[in-house]
C-alpha cells in the first residue's frame, strides 16, 4: 500500500452516507420526500380495507380512481425534484395545487396527512435553492488565522493600512482610484 492512498481504512458505510451527504446537497430532497410521502396516503386510502374481527371496514369511494391519479402524480413529482432540481418551482406549485384538490377527491386529501404532507413538501420546493460552494480564496483574510495564512499574507496584510478612517473618501473616481478627502 501507498501512503499516498486515502480512503483504504474507511468502512463503506461511511464512504455510502457521505456520497449520500453530497447527493442529498445538491437539490431539494426533504421536499422530494415530503411530497412522495404525501402521494402515498393519498393513494392508498381508497382502495384499503381494514379487518376488525369478523368486520371489514372498506374505505372504497367513486372517485378512487382521482386519489390514485392525484397519489401517483405527487410521488412523480417529489421524484422530479430529486433528479431534475431545474424545474423545482414548477414541481412545488403542482404539488400544492395537487394537495388542494385532494381535499374533494380524495377522502380529505387521505385524511388530512396526505394533504399536509404534500403541502410541506411543495412548500420547501419552491423555498430552496441551490448552494454556493466556499472559496477559501474569497473570504477576507480577517476571517483566517494566523496559522492558516501564509508569511507572505501576513506581510502584505500588516502592510496595508486600514482604510476605513475619517481621512478617506471610499468613493470612487471616474478612473476608479480613491482620492484624500481635503
Amino acid at each position: 500500500m501507498s501512503p499516498e492512498s486515502t480512503g483504504q481504512n474507511e468502512h463503506y458505510i461511511r464512504v455510502i452516507r457521505r456520497r449520500f451527504r453530497a447527493w442529498r446537497g445538491h437539490r431539494p430532497f426533504w421536499a422530494g420526500l415530503f411530497t412522495m410521502a404525501g402521494g402515498i396516503p393519498i393513494a392508498y386510502f381508497p382502495y384499503a380495507s381494514m379487518t376488525l374481527g369478523n368486520m371489514t371496514l372498506a374505505m372504497s369511494t367513486t372517485a378512487g380512481a382521482g386519489s390514485l391519479i392525484i397519489g401517483v402524480l405527487l410521488i412523480t413529482l417529489g421524484l422530479t425534484m430529486w433528479y431534475h432540481s431545474i424545474v423545482r418551482v414548477f414541481a412545488g406549485v403542482a404539488a400544492i395545487l395537487l394537495a388542494l384538490i385532494s381535499i374533494p377527491v380524495a377522502n380529505i386529501g387521505g385524511f388530512v396527512v396526505g394533504f399536509v404532507l404534500a403541502l410541506v413538501g411543495g412548500a420547501l420546493s419552491i423555498s430552496w435553492a441551490p448552494g454556493k460552494p466556499a472559496d477559501a480564496r474569497a473570504t477576507p483574510l480577517a476571517e483566517h488565522s494566523d496559522e492558516e495564512r501564509s508569511p507572505d499574507e501576513l506581510h502584505t496584510a500588516a502592510a496595508v493600512p486600514q482604510q476605513q478612517g475619517s481621512g478617506y473618501d471610499l468613493a470612487a473616481d471616474a478612473d476608479g482610484g480613491r482620492h484624500r478627502a481635503g
